[in-house]
C-alpha cells in the first residue's frame, strides 16, 4: 500500500519533534555506576542525568528492577488520548510514576488501566517533570488510522 504524502509529512514532523530522544536508553543500574550519568541523543547531544534523581528513583523501586527500568522514562504525548492526557508505558515505569504521584494501583486499575500502562493528566505531568527533570522526557506519538 503506497504511503500517503500527508503521512510522510506527519512522520517526518514527529521524527523532528523526537530528535532530542536518546539513541539508546540506559538502565537505572548502568546509570548508577557512571561517574557522570548521561545518555546521548539522536541529535548527538549529551543529556546529563542528575545522580540525586537516580538515587531517589532507586529508593522507590525494588533493587531487582534496577536492571529493567529504562531511563529516561518517556511521557508520551499524542492527540489520540485526548487533550491534556499523556501515557506512561512499562510495568516498572508505571510503578515509579504511581509512587511519585501518590497514585494507588487500585485507583488506576479501577479506571480501566493496566499495571504496564497508565494515563496521566497535565497537572500530574507537571508534578512528575518537577520531581524527575533529567530522568523523564517527552516523546511525541502519532498514529494513523
Amino acid at each position: 500500500m503506497p504511503v500517503n504524502v500527508n503521512e510522510r509529512v506527519i512522520t517526518k514532523a514527529i521524527r523532528a519533534l523526537n530528535r532530542h530522544l536518546p539513541a539508546e536508553r540506559k538502565t537505572l543500574a548502568a546509570l548508577l555506576r557512571e561517574d557522570k550519568p548521561a545518555v546521548r541523543g539522536r541529535d548527538n547531544s549529551i543529556q546529563r542525568i542528575r545522580k540525586e534523581e537516580l538515587k531517589r528513583i532507586a529508593s522507590l523501586i525494588p533493587e531487582e528492577a534496577y536492571q529493567k527500568l529504562q531511563i529516561p522514562v518517556y511521557i508520551e504525548l499524542t492527540p489520540d488520548y485526548g487533550r491534556g492526557i499523556s501515557r506512561i508505558r512499562g510495568k516498572i515505569e508505571c510503578e515509579l510514576v504511581r509512587k511519585i504521584l501518590g497514585l494507588s494501583s487500585e485507583r488506576v486499575q479501577g479506571q480501566g488501566q493496566s499495571e504496564d500502562e497508565i494515563f496521566i493528566y497535565r497537572a500530574d505531568v507537571r508534578k512528575l517533570r518537577r520531581e524527575l527533570q533529567t530522568t523523564t522526557q517527552y516523546a511525541f506519538v502519532f498514529t494513523m488510522d
